[in-house]
């Protein structure tokens, strides 16, 4: 067992701490926010890639673009817990996925960690990789950290479950939840993803658990073939819509706005994603 709080930010304005004493959760903090991105150049970018034999897809693309955001903007990457600002260790997304396109499938919970050297193709592999294994067998699962975990305790009898999961909801709160149900677990990543646009669905807000230590989560919605006015002339784009909230007490609005729009940079600049994750972006 480890403490799994990162390191804690103490430089911090004294309107941000007494946000953290009067909004004491995140029910209280909810900052929401509904950006349609153009990715009509990403898409492009991928199309290219596919021909030449490399099958990346939107959201693996979506993962390293957001990467490249939070270590330009690393102040998305903080979290609130008991009253204080804490900076994640790493930048890590986390997301669910079926075993099956079905109803009645299992879901598993995956996290994806975005290092410093990560790229487009790197991310791809690893991200692959991690779905493939959960979908080996829709009927045999192999499951570990947090998954497996929550099948033992959710079997457990009502009288000995209740307490359990309290104390872990303790431990959770102080900052020393085990690893095995902190590994794998969405709740402890820098932000909670979940693509509804592979359900040909639109964006959505999605509240935010006081377990854990993500600040986020952020829905993508289907990418669409829209009509916009660019120089005065129509023009047939394809665009999405990003259903985010997200903590206010960790992440100001102002901050948070230049932080989207440093993300639809890297979508009109696709040829980045090919970089390391934490190289430095200058807009222009």
């Amino acid at each position: 067992m480890k403490k799994k709080f990162g390191r804690r930010v103490k430089d911090i304005s004294g309107m941000m701490q007494l946000n953290c004493d009067i909004r004491t959760t995140r029910q209280e903090s909810y900052l929401f926010a509904s950006p349609k991105f153009d990715v009509t150049n990403l898409m492009e970018y991928l199309e290219k890639r596919k021909k030449n034999g490399d099958h990346i897809t939107f959201f693996q693309a979506f993962l390293v673009a957001l990467g490249k955001t939070f270590y330009n903007r690393p102040v998305l990457n903080r979290f609130v817990k008991n009253r204080r600002i804490y900076e994640h260790p790493d930048v890590t997304f986390a997301f669910v996925a079926k075993v099956a396109f079905d109803d009645k499938s299992e879901e598993m919970m995956i996290q994806c960690r975005i290092e410093p050297n990560d790229n487009i193709d790197t991310i791809s592999k690893k991200v692959t990789a991690k779905v493939e294994k959960i979908r080996e067998s829709a009927k045999n699962v192999e499951k570990k950290g947090a998954n497996n975990a929550m099948d033992v305790l959710a079997k457990l009898p009502n009288i000995i479950r209740v307490p359990v999961v309290g104390f872990f909801k303790w431990l959770d709160k102080i900052g020393y939840l085990p690893d095995f149900l902190a590994d794998d677990n969405i709740y402890y990543s820098s932000l909670i993803l979940s693509n509804l646009g592979s359900f040909k669905f639109d964006a959505i807000h999605h509240n935010i658990n006081e377990f854990g230590i993500s600040s986020g989560l952020a829905t993508l919605g289907e990418i669409r073939d829209e009509e916009v006015i660019i120089d005065g002339k129509k023009q047939i784009r394809k665009r999405f819509e990003l259903g985010a909230n997200y903590d206010e007490r960790a992440t100001d609005g102002f901050y948070l706005i230049k932080s989207l729009n440093l993300l639809q940079y890297i979508f009109d600049h696709p040829e980045m994603l090919e970089e390391d994750a934490s190289k430095k972006i200058e807009m222009k």
